[in-house]
């Protein structure tokens, strides 16, 4: 998916509720970052929402775009590989 349309798919799912309760994330694996966030560090994903990012810097764009100016909870993560599919989620 485009970035517009990843951006507009995510202000539809946050809606009228604060970004502030939102954390926005990219993974490559999307299994394994579902399981992290849920088991490991205790948090409710049961709002769990992904995308198939173009790219990775379209990915890292929509990341810092709410994160920076729609105050999404969320951190700029490891280096993540170019060439593998790249997935823009949030919970």
């Amino acid at each position: 998916m485009n970035k517009a349309s990843i951006i507009r798919a995510i202000e539809d799912r946050v809606g009228t509720t604060p970004h502030s309760a939102w954390r926005i994330g990219l993974t490559h694996d999307l299994a394994e970052r579902k399981k992290y966030w849920g088991e490991s560090e205790n948090q409710n994903v049961t709002s769990w929402t992904d995308w198939t990012a173009d790219s990775l810097s379209d990915a890292q764009d929509i990341e810092n775009f709410f994160i920076q100016k729609k105050g999404m909870k969320g951190g700029e993560g490891g280096k993540l590989p170019p060439n593998k599919t790249i997935y823009v989620y949030i919970f």
